[in-house]
């Protein structure tokens, strides 16, 4: 597999135009692997089907990663050439955050294969062409316009992996096993597991922003811990040592499960790990393309549950504290020997960065010291919910990276698997999956008395959002009425006696307006772009409450807390929907309302007349209209000659009034006077924020 060995880019050393050329090879490579990685499917309907019933089948991760480089250049305003919106938006989300038990039965117009390979082409060219013409001076930081070129290759990297779990789940009928893709073919019997003393030591975590290698946002920061003494087993788990636990009845006996992992085992009616198939003769083992005899010395691959699961057994068993290890702990375990990060080993140090096969291997494969497997063959769950670093930030082009996996629901994963490649195959890599998913992911076990300090649910700390989070649940201030429910009275009262089937609040921060409308509209979705706020208005309608901090003054800060139940919108949360969305490029799902509420949102927008002049298509004839604005006009959000108002024409005075005029009057009827909404946010215990929005209403004919 040597012709796949590409590593991550060095953004600090070299020159600007050695560094350009570096970085085309590295996006180059990229593509032509996961070309090559989707060769495996055997036919075009292997695509298009839901293998893997929490995520969407393969077809959409082929337009997904494509895409996914064109939002990002938008977003960072490196460019507003869109290759196809229609597909920009079908492929900009996926659904990668499902609760096992909440699955996803949408039906969605997927194009053919045919026309988003040729997208994906016209993607590359582009992309390559911003590559040979952006700005680039060395070092490259984040806030580079490379950073965002970096960010679409390791983004694509990572779906290198969830995409190849895909693959391992459809019918065998649908794959092929490829030579370009070799299964490791050593095994032989499990080696016997043990566990051996390490002693404890201070570690300190967390990535400097000055960092030589690309990171994402949950990488930076800074947190320091004392790990005690404990003992860790000397290999990964093998399908052998499971073994043990499954011939036990362990997946019969509740006692070992965690409520959650009871409840999804029952679901699933798991009997044995996903990838043991069991028939007449016992188990084999289903690799990425094939079924083979079971390699009972490879590491098991299983989920946080069953890992946990059977560490409860072997602790009951052995009458110790057994348990997986936490972040901090795997750090201290990898600390213990000099092991080069990767992109600065000559050749891999164990199974990974697809160096040797296209599979796991045996779990005695590759030493480290005492252990085997501190990084590579496949992941290793941790008892730690992922969260940030003190210091973390979100980087402003994928606000929805990290932020909606810090809800404790989501353990950590550490160390890579045979196909983590690029960051995924770096010391700092953190990323989180929910309990109940796969992922190239085993475990080793430590013996430890040392409690393990789980996070809980945060108080939201992200300034922008807590201030929204007081400006529609907190108090009024300065006799000023709460500003989204003061948009959804104005709402209501124009709708009187019209329909009031669907309505949609776009730009629904955190979702105050959505539920108010709720009280009298059968069902209503909120939109926005931004996944830090959308969020907030999940959690509410999920939880029924939010909890937040806000500024008092300097470093001290007061924590709140709101429910729907003391405004009285307890009924409300059943017919609210919330999805992440672009206004200016909607899928064309989001129609057939009653109602769209469009509050400040216009002078946000990047193309604001696009969004008027098509906004009619997704209301109901007779449908209405709402849009309110301070019209802030600032290119910081919408270039100079998007603007709609503001300025001025053949030497008078444009106003955003009189272009709203202009561009709706084709489809909508003004039906009243504008009228004038104040609204307070508030910013710190002494600095509030006091601005007029101009409201209009706009019936379409």
């Amino acid at each position: 597999m040597e012709q796949w060995i590409t590593r991550t880019t060095v953004l600090n050393q070299g020159t600007a135009e050695e560094k350009r050329s570096e970085i085309l090879q590295y996006f180059d490579d990229t593509f032509s692997l996961e070309d090559q990685l989707y060769a495996i499917p055997a036919g075009d309907q292997a695509f298009f089907l839901r293998a893997e019933p929490l995520r969407h089948p393969l077809i959409f991760y082929l337009g997904h990663t494509a895409a996914f480089y064109i939002n990002k250049l938008i977003t960072a305003k490196l460019t507003t050439t869109r290759i196809n919106p229609s597909f920009e938006s079908m492929f900009a989300v996926g659904v990668d955050e499902m609760s096992w038990d909440d699955l996803d039965s949408s039906h969605y117009d997927w194009p053919s294969l045919a026309a988003v390979r040729e997208y994906r082409q016209l993607v590359r060219a582009f992309v390559e062409q911003q590559i040979l013409s952006l700005p680039l001076e060395m070092p490259i930081s984040w806030e580079d316009p490379f950073w965002v070129i970096m960010m679409g290759i390791e983004h694509q990297r990572i779906h290198l992996e969830t995409s190849s779990v895909i693959i391992r789940r459809l019918p065998l009928e649908q794959v092929r096993q490829l030579a370009a893709w070799p299964v490791c073919g050593q095994s032989g019997e499990a080696p016997e597991n043990s566990l051996v003393a390490v002693r404890g030591g201070r570690v300190v975590l967390g990535k400097e922003r000055t960092d030589p290698l690309y990171g994402w946002d949950n990488e930076y920061g800074n947190h320091e811990a004392e790990v005690r003494d404990f003992a860790a087993s000397k290999y990964l788990v093998s399908n052998g040592e499971f073994l043990s636990f499954v011939e036990a009845g362990g997946y019969h006996q509740q006692r070992f499960w965690s409520e959650e992992g009871w409840k999804w085992r029952s679901y699933a009616r798991a009997e044995q790990p996903l990838f043991w198939i069991k028939d007449e003769q016992g188990y084999r083992y289903r690799t990425m393309a094939s079924l083979i005899e079971m390699p009972w010395d490879w590491p098991v691959e299983v989920n946080y549950l069953e890992a946990k699961a059977f560490c409860n057994w072997l602790a009951e068993n052995r009458k110790a504290p057994i348990r997986l290890p936490s972040e901090e702990e795997w750090y201290h375990l990898r600390g213990l020997e000099p092991i080069a990060d990767q992109p600065y080993w000559e050749r891999a140090p164990g199974n990974i960065n697809l160096e040797y096969w296209a599979s796991p291997c045996p779990v005695n494969r590759f030493s480290f010291g005492e252990f085997f497997d501190l990084i590579g063959n496949v992941w290793q769950w941790t008892e730690t919910p992922i969260s940030g670093f003190a210091g973390f930030e979100v980087h402003p082009c994928y606000d929805d990276f990290s932020t909606p996996t810090f809800d404790t629901r989501h353990n950590l994963i550490k160390g890579g698997s045979w196909i983590s490649t690029g960051n995924e195959a770096c010391r700092d890599a953190r990323y989180g999956f929910r309990r109940h998913f796969f992922q190239h992911a085993g475990f080793r076990y430590l013996e430890s008395e040392q409690p393990v300090a789980l996070p809980e649910a945060m108080y939201e700390t992200d300034a922008a959002v807590s201030q929204y989070c007081e400006a529609h649940y907190g108090p009024s201030y300065f006799g000023v009425e709460n500003f989204p429910l003061a948009v959804a009275r104005q709402a209501l009262a124009v709708t009187a006696g019209r329909p009031r089937a669907k309505a949609l609040d776009l730009g629904c921060a955190v979702g105050r307006t959505s539920f108010e409308l709720a009280r009298e509209f059968a069902f209503v979705q909120g939109i926005d772009f931004s996944a830090r706020f959308i969020r907030i208005g999940f959690q509410m309608r999920e939880k029924g409450v939010i909890r937040y901090e806000l500024v008092e003054e300097g470093e001290i800060v007061s924590f709140h807390e709101h429910c729907l139940a003391e405004f009285g919108l307890e009924s409300s949360r059943d017919k609210v929907e919330f999805s992440q969305g672009d206004a200016s490029n909607l899928k064309p799902r989001f129609r057939g309302y009653d109602l769209i509420v469009a509050a400040n949102l216009l002078d946000r927008l990047y193309d604001p007349a696009k969004f008027l002049t098509t906004i009619h298509e997704r209301l109901n004839p007779g449908g209405v209209l709402v849009l309110t604005s301070p019209y802030t006009w600032i290119e910081e959000f919408t270039r100079r000659e998007n603007w709609i108002g503001g300025f001025r024409q053949d030497g008078e005075p444009h106003t955003t009034l009189e272009g709203l005029k202009e561009i709706l009057q084709e489809h909508f009827t003004l039906l009243a006077e504008p009228l004038d909404l104040p609204f307070v946010l508030r910013e710190t215990g002494r600095k509030y924020q006091h601005t007029l929005a101009q409201l209009t209403c706009w019936e379409r004919r």
